[in-house]
C-alpha cells in the first residue's frame, strides 16, 4: 500500500461532520501535493549530484587531478652524479610553472647508481620521469610495459639530455705519472672504479678503456688483453660513480680514480683539488631523459612532466648542467666563453653506436657469463 493510499484510508475511518470534512479534504490535498513534490526534489537533486563531471568520484580511479590546480607532485629518479644539477633547475622550473599555470610543483627525488635505479622503477618506484646514464637502462624500462616505444623520438636530440666524457684523476703531483689509457695498466698502479653491473658510469668507463684499444687499429683480442690488466689492478669495485669518487677523495685509496668529468669538476667546486686529465680518445657519455608513460597517465601528471623534460633542453637549465660538469648539448650554450674554455674538445670521440649500440654492448660485454664476468672470474685478488 503506497503512503498516498494509507493516509486517505485513515481519513475515510474517521467520521466526521459535512463542514469539518470538507477541510479535512482540503488539508489533506494539500499535504499530499507538497509531499509528492518534496520527494520529485529529491530525488532530482540525488539524480544532477551523482551526474556532475566535476564531481571527483565521477572520473575514473575516484580522482581527477586536474581539480587539483593548488598542487602538484612529481617523482625524479636519476643517476647519482646528476643531483647537483638538479637540484639547481628543479626551483627555476617551479617558479616558471608558479607563474604560467598557477600551480605549485613539489618533487620527489631518488639519485643512485643507474643500474640499480632501473631496477628499482621496474619493481615498482612509481617514477613520473628517469633520467639515466645510459640508454640500455631506459630500454629496460621501456621492455617492462612502463614506457611508450618511440620515447626518444618525442623529445630533442634523441632523448640525449645531459652528457660528459671519461676522466683519469690522479693524486697530486701524479706520484705514478699516469697520463693516459695505457698507463691504468701499469704494473704497482692501483685503480679506482665502480661496477658495471651496477653502475652506468661504470660500463661507460669500461668502453672507454675498450674503445681506446678497438679505435686506433687494435683488435677485440689485444682489447681483451687490455682491460684485463686494467681491472686486475682494480682493489675495490664501488656500487656507482659517487661512492668510487668518496673512496678516492674521502678515503684516500687508489693511485687512479676513473670517472665522469662532470663528477671531477663538481668534486672541485666542493673544495677538493684533482688533478685529472680528458684523454684524447674518450668515449662520448650520452644521457638519456624520458618519461615513464605508465605512471604519468596513472598519476595524472602528464602534462607538468613533458613540461620539465622540455624545460631540460632550453639554455637555462643547459647552463645548470654546465656549471655542475655536464658538456651542454646546446650549441649556443657550449659556445659560450664560460663553457667553451671549460670543455675543451676532444680528438678522437665515440660514441656507444660506433661500437654497435647498446643492445649489442650489453650482449658482448655486461650480460652474465660475457666479456666482464670472464675478466672478472680471470683475476686472482
Amino acid at each position: 500500500m503506497s503512503q498516498r493510499q494509507h493516509l486517505t484510508q485513515q481519513f475515510h475511518r474517521s467520521p466526521q461532520p459535512p463542514a469539518a470534512k470538507n477541510r479535512s479534504l482540503t488539508s489533506l490535498k494539500r499535504f499530499l501535493s507538497l509531499f509528492l513534490v518534496g520527494i520529485t526534489l529529491s530525488l532530482a537533486v540525488v539524480s544532477c549530484q551523482q551526474g556532475t563531471p566535476s564531481n571527483p568520484a565521477a572520473t575514473p580511479g575516484g580522482a581527477n587531478p586536474a581539480a587539483n590546480k593548488g598542487n602538484i607532485e612529481l617523482t625524479l629518479v636519476s643517476f647519482a652524479v646528476t643531483k647537483a644539477a638538479h637540484e639547481a633547475i628543479i626551483p627555476k622550473f617551479v617558479e616558471q610553472w608558479q607563474k604560467e599555470k598557477g600551480q605549485t610543483v613539489s618533487f620527489n627525488q631518488s639519485y643512485g647508481g643507474s643500474g640499480s635505479q632501473t631496477r628499482a622503477v621496474i619493481d615498482g618506484l612509481e617514477a613520473d620521469i628517469v633520467h639515466l646514464a645510459l640508454a640500455l637502462d631506459t630500454a629496460k624500462i621501456e621492455k617492462a610495459g612502463l614506457i611508450a616505444p618511440g620515447w626518444e623520438k618525442e623529445v630533442p636530440n634523441e632523448g640525449i639530455v645531459s652528457k660528459s666524457v671519461a676522466a683519469i684523476v690522479t693524486r697530486e703531483g701524479n706520484p705514478k705519472n699516469i697520463k693516459n689509457w695505457e698507463d691504468l695498466a701499469k704494473d704497482g698502479v692501483k685503480l679506482i672504479t665502480a661496477d658495471p653491473k651496477t653502475s652506468g658510469v661504470a660500463r661507460w668507463n669500461f668502453l672507454a678503456l675498450w674503445g681506446s684499444v678497438v679505435k686506433t687499429g687494435g683488435d677485440d683480442t689485444k682489447a681483451l688483453d687490455f682491460t684485463s690488466k686494467v681491472y686486475k689492478n682494480v682493489p675495490i669495485l664501488t656500487k656507482d660513480a659517487r661512492e668510487a669518487t668518496d673512496v678516492f677523495f674521502k678515503q684516500g685509496q687508489g693511485d687512479a680514480l676513473i670517472n665522469y668529468e662532470n663528477e671531477i669538476i663538481l668534486a672541485s667546486q666542493k673544495g677538493e683539488k684533482p688533478t685529472y686529465t680528458i684523454p684524447d680518445v674518450n668515449v662520448s657519455i650520452d644521457n638519456p631523459i624520458a618519461i615513464v608513460d605508465k605512471n604519468v597517465d596513472k598519476h595524472g601528471t602528464r602534462e607538468v612532466a613533458e613540461a620539465f623534460v622540455k624545460f631540460l633542453y632550453t639554455p637555462e637549465a643547459q647552463r645548470e648542467f654546465a656549471k655542475a660538469g655536464f658538456r651542454p648539448i646546446d650549441a649556443t650554450v657550449a659556445k659560450e666563453p664560460e663553457f667553451a674554455q671549460k670543455y675543451p674538445p676532444v680528438k678522437t670521440l665515440f660514441t656507444a653506436q660506433d661500437l654497435g649500440g647498446w643492445g649489442e654492448i650489453q650482449k658482448q660485454f655486461f650480460d652474465d657469463g660475457a666479456t666482464f664476468d670472464k675478466i672478472q672470474g680471470s683475476i686472482k685478488r
